[in-house]
């Protein structure tokens, strides 16, 4: 990017930042004004259940505007990029591109930086593509994916000399490619609930990779965008799962479907959720399912049962088996997706932990070596840290240079 391009891009985010900062005072003063409107009507005593409704009855704080600096500036200028207006930004979006940009830090200290220092503004070279491919597979991005974008390279440089910056936007370009292939192939950019139907998504994954917090996430985020969701507990084996399912189901205000009885029956549970679902007319059924491992087969012929049953009792529900991965396991990682992929029937997966992990490129790994699409990513705690998986954000996190 040259300096005239730099500045033009800081001056554009400052006009989105001046909005925003209006917009915020706008709204403190609108939700000022309706509090003073509520304390009103209580000490009145009329007519209680029509009291104003407060935002955030959930206790779910909204993301304040922070300091208008490189962070605000990148994650405007990524949403301009694909296409966003000044006025159509919002601080949540914001809020969100910094915490992925910030999430996938350690990822690009022990490769971008690396990278920018070894390419520079210099044309590549045969050598440079060799450490390129060195910092690729130690970002845990592949074996496969590795060869794939070397060899892109490798043709291009043969066809002509790549200066630094247009071999980065020439990675950028392949990344996103690996991505983006199994996400096309699945014939869906973006998975979402379909109306007029029931949607059931089972979660699989091995203990401790955040399945049933990823879930508490996913029900917040479906009930936000106003799709009716219920949530089962079937992970029957983990002790306090249900416990801790309840809570996010509170936080979201979705209800749990569950057995309190000691070793309940997962499908049994599911065939209670099913009912109520259908009873609801609920559009998205969340099943949590115990954590396990290609060598358990208990637990495996639980999830084949579970299966059955809403084959049995919904046999045109849209079923999705989304593989929960824990980022910071790198090939580990990989490793439990190839043997899931064979035996659980996976649709999809979501990424989870890529805050304070320098193994992101994992999702590179999964999308081309199991053939995957990326569905949802995860990077922070809270309940608003997991949002739909947009690979051009998401290559343009990994390779921030700055």
């Amino acid at each position: 990017m040259t300096n005239t391009e730099s500045d033009n891009s800081r001056e554009w985010a400052a006009q989105a930042y001046a909005l925003l900062k209006k917009r915020q005072e706008e709204q403190k003063q609108e939700l000022e004004k309706k509090e003073e409107q509520k304390q009103e009507l209580e000490k009145k005593e009329e007519q209680k259940q029509e009291l104003i409704d407060i935002p955030n009855k959930q206790n779910i704080a909204e993301p304040e505007l922070g300091e208008f600096d490189d962070n605000f500036t990148w994650s405007a200028m990524v949403l301009a990029s694909q296409g966003k207006k000044i006025n159509q930004i919002s601080i949540d979006e914001i809020d969100w591109l910094t915490k992925l940009r910030k999430g996938l830090e350690e990822t690009r200290k022990g490769f971008v930086t690396e990278l920018l220092d070894k390419l520079g503004d210099d044309p590549l070279t045969p050598e440079s593509l060799d450490d390129l491919e060195t910092l690729l597979i130690r970002a845990d991005v592949g074996i496969d994916s590795t060869d794939k974008v070397i060899s892109s390279l490798r043709t291009k440089l043969n066809e002509e000399v790549v200066g630094g910056e247009a071999g980065i936007k020439f990675l950028k370009r392949e990344l996103k490619l690996i991505i983006d292939k199994p996400i096309k192939n699945s014939g869906s950019d973006l998975l979402v609930p379909q109306k007029g139907k029931l949607n059931v998504w089972l979660l699989v994954g091995v203990n401790g990779v955040g399945k049933t917090t990823t879930l508490g996430k996913l029900a917040y985020l479906s009930s936000k965008s106003n799709y009716k969701t219920l949530i089962a507990a079937a992970d029957t084996f983990r002790a306090a799962a249900v416990e801790q399912l309840k809570v996010w189901g509170d936080r979201s205000n979705v209800e749990v479907i569950s057995n309190q009885s000691k070793n309940a029956d997962p499908a049994a549970v599911v065939f209670d959720a099913i009912n109520s679902a259908k009873k609801r007319n609920v559009e998205l059924l969340l099943v949590d399912t115990a954590g396990r491992l290609q060598t358990k087969n208990n637990l495996m012929d639980e999830l084949a049962k579970i299966k059955k049953i809403i084959d049995k009792k919904v046999p045109d529900a849209i079923v999705e088996s989304l593989l929960v991965l824990d980022a910071s396991q790198g090939q580990n990682g990989l490793k439990q997706a190839k043997s899931f992929a064979k035996s659980a029937d996976l649709s999809g997966a979501i990424i989870t932990k890529l805050d304070g992990t320098s193994r992101g490129g994992v999702s590179l790994a999964v999308s081309e070596e199991v053939n995957l699409p990326i569905r949802f990513i995860g990077a922070g705690e809270g309940i608003k840290d997991l949002r739909p998986f947009n690979s051009y954000e998401f290559v343009e996190a990994m390779l921030a240079d700055k």
